[in-house]
């Protein structure tokens, strides 16, 4: 599939008229200084005017076909990653600068800005603005700011076609009059300005100046330009810039693959000629913006052409936050990229708390352990989390927690209200079996199932590396299924759920009457190793009901491994051999089957943060 765009139009003061009369821009007005040629952002979405999507903005076609024709290497944005602009400088642009992602969400709630720009056309003389010639200090910076002499400072660049430069976040930069230039940059629209000429706007004031902020996110440092981005016109983690050039001659065609990592963004600079794609057959010209979904497989460009390619790279160094809650405490940790946990912040749920105020909590201790480590915001691609109960992963919404009460609570949507990245989360038993399975006793297993042994009995079931869910909400609740009829009242309401013999404290609860006293688990299993005959007798017990829940999940999904979690797994390891005699005995095919072995997790209170971080 190929999609040409039609872009949104900008009348800003400083703007000429080349893109309607040179690019082929529909437009009204008597100046057009910005075209947005790709673009989802709200000021501004371009739109679609070929196939079955004509006249639907972008943004629209993805919410229609998913996230996964942007790839996935944009599954770290929350939002679409980038906008391309043509922009046409008639006059001189203000003197600006953008801030980084931290600065712009914590002051505007949207992203920061970085960008690139490519030159396409400069008159004679023409050049722009790029740093500072020499450093200078915060109070110099405000001193000429308010003195009116800022350029004196600055560094400026001559230019001409087919020169780039890389705009970094907290760069002083402006263009000057006389320069046409294509720009990539993130998808955002915040700029400060600190010196616009004395101009007036069309309402006869002068153009807001944000001097506080700008002196705020300002490198006073200069610019050294590097060859870094080669063989780019520009990389870094927001977009991947190349050029092509097609000159009719020695070179008439071009091949390539759309693979499913991320969408090409071909903006034509001059020419024309002829795109394909899976059949698909269309005109280009100057002027155009071409849209190519992730996995589009081949296509192929002839012609004669100037023009970009933009993709999505995947991310360097990058982090994820994993977020383990139950009713007793919130651990919070972030996740290499080789599932090495560097930091960890462990807290108290108190679960009788308002829902939003733990929510809030979260939000504010993982921007507060970042922080504390040192890492840029924009360096967390993700944040998962764990939570005990019913949860619907597409909408990020707990149904219920009969654990800690919530009911039908938005909180993926809640946390990405304060952390501008992508947010998952899911069972808490599921997370701490992905965990296990990735990094932990299971890391060499495809198909593992987990019973976590706590408060409750949670459980995952990992089938080919992947949660498995089922065809609705839930997935695997190991913990609850029947193993008597009408047998102990479990937590959930049901009666004679596995979770009602096997938990924590449903083992305390036996023991204790048999002593007349309450019980600790380790008290538990001193008797046991003693040889109390009344403790043996009720651990054998334990161990035939704990092997028959085993068996009735290895019946269902034949995994290659059980993991046995939670507080229980540091007390039965001699249980081992009697649960995996019970389990053999009642696994469909006994021994003439393949009966998996059981391991005891590896990871500890850490898988669930590993887990989730893994979503």
């Amino acid at each position: 599939m190929i999609l040409k765009l039609k872009p949104a139009c900008k009348d800003y003061l400083w703007g000429g008229h080349r893109l309607v009369d040179e690019y082929g821009v529909e437009f009204d007005g008597k100046i057009l200084a910005e075209a947005w040629e790709l673009s989802c952002h709200t000021d501004g979405p371009s739109t679609i005017i070929n196939g079955k999507y004509t006249g639907k903005t972008l943004q629209e076609y993805i919410d229609t076909e998913g996230r996964e024709v942007l790839g996935s290497h944009c599954r770290r944005f929350r939002e679409f990653p980038i906008l391309t602009k043509f922009i046409d400088a008639k006059d001189n642009l203000s003197i600006q600068v953008h801030p980084s992602n931290s600065f712009a969400l914590q002051n505007e709630g949207q992203y920061g800005k970085t960008e690139m720009w490519y030159i396409i056309d400069a008159e004679p003389g023409a050049f722009l603005y790029y740093g500072f010639k020499q450093e200078i200090s915060k109070d110099e910076f405000a001193q000429r700011i308010k003195d009116n002499t800022l350029l004196e400072a600055l560094n400026a660049v001559p230019v001409k076609k087919g020169d780039a430069l890389f705009i970094e976040s907290g760069t002083l930069h402006a263009i000057g009059k006389g320069i046409l230039i294509a720009e990539i940059q993130q998808n955002s629209n915040v700029t400060y300005r600190v010196y616009d000429y004395g101009r007036v706007g069309a309402d006869g004031k002068k153009r807001d100046l944000h001097i506080e902020k700008a002196i705020a996110v300002t490198n006073r440092v200069p610019i050294v330009k590097s060859g870094a981005n080669y063989p780019h016109v520009a990389d870094c983690d927001y977009f991947t810039v190349d050029k092509l050039n097609l000159d009719g001659d020695l070179t008439y065609r071009v091949q390539g693959t759309v693979k499913n990592k991320s969408f090409l963004s071909i903006l034509i600079l001059d020419g024309s000629g002829i795109i394909s794609n899976q059949g698909e057959k269309l005109e280009y010209n100057k002027g155009d913006s071409l849209f190519l979904p992730a996995n589009s497989g081949d296509w192929q460009i002839e012609g004669t052409c100037d023009a970009l390619l933009t993709t999505i790279r995947e991310k360097a160094s990058p982090i994820r936050i994993g977020v383990d809650i139950n009713a007793a405490e919130i651990q919070i940790g972030i996740v290499s990229d080789q599932n090495e946990l560097l930091d960890v912040k462990k807290y108290p749920t108190n679960p009788t708390r308002p829902v939003d105020d733990i929510i809030s909590g979260v939000s504010k201790n993982i921007l507060e352990l970042l922080k504390e480590q040192n890492i840029p915001l924009d360096q967390c691609v993700g944040v998962g989390v764990g939570f005990p109960g019913t949860i619907d992963r597409k909408k990020g919404t707990v149904i219920y927690s009969n654990n800690i009460k919530w009911k039908d609570v938005p909180l993926a949507k809640k946390i990405g209200e304060v952390i501008p990245c992508p947010v998952r989360i899911a069972n808490n038993a599921d997370c701490a079996a992905l965990g296990e399975a990735i990094a932990g006793a299971g890391k060499n297993h495809s198909d593992v199932v987990m019973f976590t042994l706590g408060n409750g009995v949670g459980g995952g079931v990992i089938i080919n590396g992947e949660v498995f869910e089922g065809g609705s909400i839930g997935g695997g609740e190991v913990g609850h299924q029947m193993i008597e009829i009408n047998g102990r009242e479990c937590s959930c309401g049901r009666k004679g759920c596995l979770e009602a013999y096997v938990s924590v404290p449903a083992l305390i609860r036996e023991a204790s009457q048999i002593y007349n006293k309450e019980m600790t688990l380790k008290e538990i299993f001193d008797q046991y190793e003693q040889g109390n005959t009344e403790i043996v007798k009720l651990i054998d017990q334990y161990s035939k009901i704990l092997g028959q829940g085993i068996a009735n999940i290895v019946n269902m999904f034949r995994p290659q491994l059980i993991i046995l979690g939670g507080n229980m797994s540091n007390y039965i390891g001699t249980l081992i051999e009697p649960i995996k005699k019970v389990m053999t005995e009642n696994c469909f095919g006994g021994n003439s089957g393949t009966i998996p072995e059981i391991v005891i997790a590896e990871l500890g209170s850490n898988a669930g943060m590993i887990g989730a971080a893994n979503q």
